[in-house]
């Protein structure tokens, strides 16, 4: 299966410390990645190298074959990846559809797409966005006024509505509680599989990883430990010793 994303012996130092060491992956289409270890591991950098907020001091990262390293972020965005942040934003004052007819007029503008005078025409293209993301209800009710729950919903919407073929997930459920943890992840994978999305995400809670990466990728001191299916890296002696702990590998 052809990758998404590549990322090959990508590397980056902070005033002389290694935060991502010789760091090489990939992610396919239609996969759920996950990119866990201790807090300083190097996940955010790795993050924020594929997207562009750093630039990296060596190595390689392609979207599609072709190289994204380097590029400012809205750039990169331009190019289809899109990322949801540990705390998930919105524009508070206004409503969920207008949220998200923001997010498509601005992916319109980039692509030099001509501004659809009709309003209903951007009502409709949001609320499909909405439906899909299960938030169809919440159209017309302004942002401030959300459960966390629906604000993360919103900001996938938003995420999506640039188009993607990557989407970087950082820290998915944060702040969530445990019931729509689940529900959120469910509907990432929906994404991932009908879309034909490759999603690498980054995650605290082991049931989430665990319950539904197809794949999972250890960091330690920004090297890559491990690399495998959860419950190939679930048992790695490392990843306990590092991260687990023998109860959670048991």
């Amino acid at each position: 299966m052809s990758a998404v994303l590549e990322v090959i012996d990508l590397s980056k130092a902070f005033d002389g410390v290694q935060a991502v060491r010789n760091v090489s992956f990939s992610v396919p289409a239609g996969e759920l990645i996950a990119l866990i270890g201790p807090n300083g591991a190097g996940k955010t950098t790795c993050f924020n190298l594929i997207n562009g907020q750093l630039v990296p001091d060596a190595g390689v990262v392609r979207l599609d074959g072709k190289r994204i390293d380097g590029l400012p972020p809205r750039q990169i965005a331009h190019k289809g990846v899109s990322r949801t942040f540990q705390v998930a934003a919105t524009f508070a004052s206004m409503t969920v559809r207008e949220n998200v007819e923001l997010a498509l007029l601005a992916h319109a503008r980039r692509d030099g797409v001509l501004f659809e005078r009709r309003p209903a025409a951007w009502h409709d293209r949001a609320d499909a966005l909405l439906a899909r993301t299960g938030i169809g209800a919440l159209a017309n009710i302004h942002c401030a006024t959300l459960a966390y729950s629906d604000v993360k919903r919103v900001e996938l919407a938003l995420a999506l509505a640039n188009e993607p073929a990557l989407l970087l997930m950082d820290e998915p459920t944060a702040g969530m509680a445990h019931s729509m943890r689940s529900e959120l992840m469910r509907l990432a994978v929906d994404l991932a599989r009908g879309d034909r999305l490759a999603v690498l995400f980054t995650e605290h809670d082991m049931d989430v990883v665990f319950g539904f990466a197809d794949r999972v990728i250890v960091l330690d001191r920004g090297s890559i430990i491990a690399e495998g299916t959860p419950d190939a890296v679930r048992a790695n002696a490392q990843v306990q010793a590092v991260y687990l702990g023998p109860d959670e590998g048991a």
